[in-house]
């Protein structure tokens, strides 16, 4: 009998996701990741996970990762916001703490997989006497979490389960009411992974502290620069941002199109300018990750190829082609994207498998 450990949060995915396991025979064991001690919803989480457990009648275990979670995701996300970009640090949990430190420790208990309630799916293929693992998009497109799984490989691949890839969310809602799980209404956690819901500038200033600037109106087609309000420092903003400004009086919206990090500047236009927009951008070789080569060495060989892109998480697919180059991949869009983030992850696919990312 092949042995699992489930990541259990306390939320409804993952206690579906073991009583799935278990059904199929898997003997299954429910770990707790305590990342982040400052949650008020930890109890409630971790008490929710007991109790699954104890129904399921499952060994659980807590996994105390808070001071490796600081380092590799919260350092991580305050840096990023020094330089001025705006990191994705959901992306780094997964990559580092999910599927790297919970990976690592679960073996250490003889697993022979870890599990998570990810709404993704996984494929197994052969080529040239190797063992090639995919990474596919869940059956439900309104919850598919593929793209924060972008930067997985093929180890952490090949020794995870992901049980609700080929289900949607409402039917995963109606197994827990069945089963009469406590947690069968919970609501979906939100926010930031481990954290919850934050106040991103509160949050920031724990570690940054305010430098106040001049924001400056820009219009494409009146060729106008001009100061109309006051920031509190540059890396408490993002691309595209039209909430908090700080700006009254205007009579269409406003949105951030750039950032001068040097002299602490912030410039904003009318959501129509074409500051906003770009249609072709180049990501560069080292921050560029396949979950299979193969994608690559294709690239290389044809030179371009015709891929989905999307730039952020909850977006429509974007038509694009990828074209080869030394020192990276020249990335054009089929049309003009709105807010192209620096510090983001451009993620890529062909048809519903997800072959590579980079960062912008």
């Amino acid at each position: 009998m092949k042995k699992v450990a489930i990541a259990l949060s306390g939320g409804v995915d993952s206690s579906v996701s073991a009583y799935l396991l278990k059904k199929k025979g898997y003997n299954v064991i429910g770990i707790y990741m305590y990342n982040w001690s400052k949650n008020n919803c930890i109890w409630e989480d971790i008490r929710d996970a007991i109790l699954i457990t104890n129904k399921l009648k499952i060994p659980f275990y807590i996994l105390d990762f808070r001071k490796q979670y600081k380092k590799e995701v919260i350092k991580y996300m305050f840096n990023g916001y020094k330089k001025g970009i705006t990191p994705n640090p959901d992306i780094i949990c997964n990559k580092k703490i999910k599927f790297g430190l919970f990976l690592k420790s679960a073996l250490k208990l003889n697993v022979d997989y870890i599990a998570t309630g990810h709404y993704v799916r996984k494929k197994k293929i052969y080529k040239n006497n190797k063992i090639i693992y995919s990474l596919l998009t869940g059956k439900d497109s309104k919850k598919d979490q593929s793209y924060f799984l972008c930067r997985i490989n093929q180890l952490q691949l090949s020794k995870s389960l992901f049980p609700l890839g080929n289900l949607t969310k409402n039917k995963v809602r109606k197994i827990a009411l069945k089963l009469n799980f406590y947690n069968a209404n919970k609501k979906d956690s939100q926010g930031l992974c481990f954290v919850g819901k934050i106040n991103i500038i509160n949050f920031l200033q724990k570690k940054i502290k305010k430098k106040k600037g001049n924001i400056y109106y820009f219009s494409s087609k009146k060729k106008k620069c001009k100061v109309i309000g006051k920031h509190y420092g540059y890396y408490y903003y993002t691309i595209g941002q039209r909430k908090n400004l700080n700006i009254k009086g205007n009579k269409y919206p406003l949105y951030l199109f750039k950032k001068n990090i040097k002299n602490n500047k912030l410039y904003v236009c009318e959501r129509k300018d074409i500051n906003l927009y770009k249609k072709i951008i180049f990501i560069k070789k080292q921050t560029i990750h396949w979950i299979n080569n193969e994608f690559l060495l294709k690239l290389k060989k044809k030179k371009k190829i015709k891929v989905i892109s999307k730039i952020r998480y909850n977006i429509k697919r974007i038509k694009s082609y990828l074209k080869y180059y030394n020192l990276g991949i020249l990335v054009k869009f089929k049309d003009y994207q709105f807010a192209v983030t620096p510090g983001q992850f451009i993620v890529w696919y062909i048809n519903n498998e997800l072959i590579g990312s980079g960062i912008i």
